[in-house]
């Protein structure tokens, strides 16, 4: 989930918890008689004449409001949770534009690339990378799959001194920020075949 999509997220319940807490403070002083009574008497339902009285008098028009903003909340709850599976990843980025020429890279064979360079280590049964971030400033965001047998300091030394640096260079920045995701697992065990 990229940053934008959780703001939106915070902002969404920000709005429903201050209108859920609207509501509550209302019943709450509905019920308590703190409401003017002439309003909404507390001891009535909250359907009462004048309600269906309203109802009654703009009803051709005031059910199709109704079903109308039925219809934009339910497309505000599909555009939430289509945008729930949004990724932050980062599309082509330009290195350098000059005289020379240009130079594009594809953020998809720069993380392929940073894969492929971690996985390569013996003690990596897998690894994937993604690049996030803005062009001006990438980031690295790697899955890591390491045997439990091996010690973390190798793995830390190969991402470390190797890979990450390996990144850089590639991308010619001074830092690429990685954030590295290891999980643990037993080995597969090697299958023998006779003969």
């Amino acid at each position: 989930m990229d940053r934008k999509t959780i703001r939106g997220n915070r902002l969404g319940l920000l709005i429903i918890g201050l209108l859920l807490t609207l509501l509550g403070g209302y019943t709450l002083a509905r019920g308590a008689h703190a409401w003017p009574q002439n309003v909404a008497p507390g001891g009535e339902p909250l359907i009462n004449d004048p309600v269906r009285a309203a109802f009654a008098r703009y009803d051709p028009w005031l059910w199709w409001v109704i079903a109308a903003g039925a219809v934009v909340l339910a497309l505000f709850g599909l555009r939430w949770l289509l945008v729930q599976g949004r990724r932050e990843r980062l599309g082509d980025f330009r290195l350098e534009s000059g005289s020379d020429g240009v130079t594009d890279v594809r953020a998809d064979t720069v993380a392929n690339a940073m894969a492929d360079e971690v996985g390569a280590h013996p003690a990596v049964l897998s690894a994937g990378a993604s690049m996030i971030g803005t062009r001006a400033h990438p980031a690295v965001r790697l899955r890591v799959v390491a045997d439990e047998n091996v010690p973390m300091s190798a793995l830390r030394e190969h991402l470390g001194g190797h890979a990450i640096p390996h990144m850089r260079q590639a991308l010619e920045m001074e830092t690429v920020p990685a954030v590295a995701q290891v999980s643990l697992e037993e080995p597969p065990h090697p299958r023998r075949t006779v003969v």
